[in-house]
């Protein structure tokens, strides 16, 4: 089949990328470059089933280029992704994530695509009362980004009741592995890995007992992959392992793979930063038949060997 992916040059996008390709299908990517970068392409861009459009998701091109193209699936990972720029400017971060998504939905219905894959965040739950957190449990956004996601969804039931287009959205918990920038606020394992194969100083926040939900970026495809088939429609799903590792844990764990000294230093902690979190995949095994296969030891080695291997090019 035929699939667009908004945000297709970025970290989870190109990886995606990369897989629809190796199943057959057509790839088309839609993305201004702003974060993302045509070296995460560079792979994709050796095949004749892949195009590039260097294309903000705003631009009043952008129905005309879907309605053009007329994709099955149209797989939308292009966002502001940063919780503490929502913050400082949350008009933009609506702008973005908002009327950007509002228009990926009408430029998918005006190309007549079946269906629209959505990459939610586990910002969606606030602070949840229970952990893992269920499939089901109730919204209680607390930034501006977690609004804006909040509110991608709830578009993608408004297009699917006025137009039919099915939608699948899918809550990701923290993603990481090759690719993933070392700058910016999601990257954790990026900004260890990068810090310790270079030999500079790095930071826990806390005490170090802050918990996560890592859950590698391969497995994170094979979610979207199976959302862009027949199943899973009008549901949202969360992806990730269910299971909590402290950030203590966490940098051991990327220090013991890159050879270098486990000690970190230590800063008080971030205003605003959740003490743990953690979602249950159950939901998306019965759904979608997805479940995570990578283990943390297994994916931190990959993640490592990667970023050793790019710093030596």
């Amino acid at each position: 089949m035929r699939v667009l992916v908004t945000g297709g040059a970025g970290f989870i996008g190109s990886n995606l990328v990369d897989r629809l390709l190796a199943e057959g299908h057509d790839v088309d990517v839609v993305d201004d470059l702003s974060s993302g970068s045509r070296d995460n392409l560079a792979e994709a861009a050796e095949s004749e089933r892949f195009r590039l459009h260097v294309l903000d998701v705003l631009d009043p091109a952008l129905p005309g280029l879907v309605a053009g193209l007329q994709p099955e699936v149209v797989c939308h990972l292009a966002a502001q992704i940063s919780v503490r720029k929502s913050v400082a400017d949350p008009r933009r971060d609506a702008r973005v994530n908002v009327e950007g998504t509002a228009a990926v939905l009408a430029a998918a219905h005006e190309g007549r695509a079946r269906k629209v894959v959505f990459a939610s965040s586990v910002a969606v739950y606030g602070r949840p009362a229970t952990i893992p957190v269920p499939g089901d449990a109730a919204t209680d956004p607390r930034s501006p980004y977690a609004a804006s996601k909040l509110s991608g969804e709830t578009y993608l039931a408004a297009f699917r009741a006025l137009y039919g287009i099915e939608y699948t959205a899918l809550v990701l918990s923290n993603v990481y592995g090759p690719r993933q920038s070392p700058e910016g606020e999601a990257g954790v394992v990026a900004i260890f890995t990068d810090a310790l194969l270079s030999g500079t100083p790095t930071v826990v926040y806390g005490d170090g007992d802050q918990t996560r939900d890592y859950v590698y970026v391969d497995d994170v495809v094979e979610g979207f992959v199976a959302a862009c088939g027949q199943r899973g429609d009008g549901r949202r799903f969360n992806l990730g392992t269910g299971i909590q590792t402290t950030d203590r844990r966490l940098h051991s764990l990327i220090a013991d793979a890159a050879g270098a000294h486990d000690h970190p230093g230590f800063a008080p902690p971030r205003p605003g930063d959740l003490p743990a979190m953690a979602v249950d995949p159950v939901p998306a095994h019965e759904g979608l038949g997805w479940q995570p296969r990578t283990d943390l030891p297994t994916g931190v080695k990959k993640t490592v060997e990667w970023a050793r291997n790019r710093r030596q090019k």
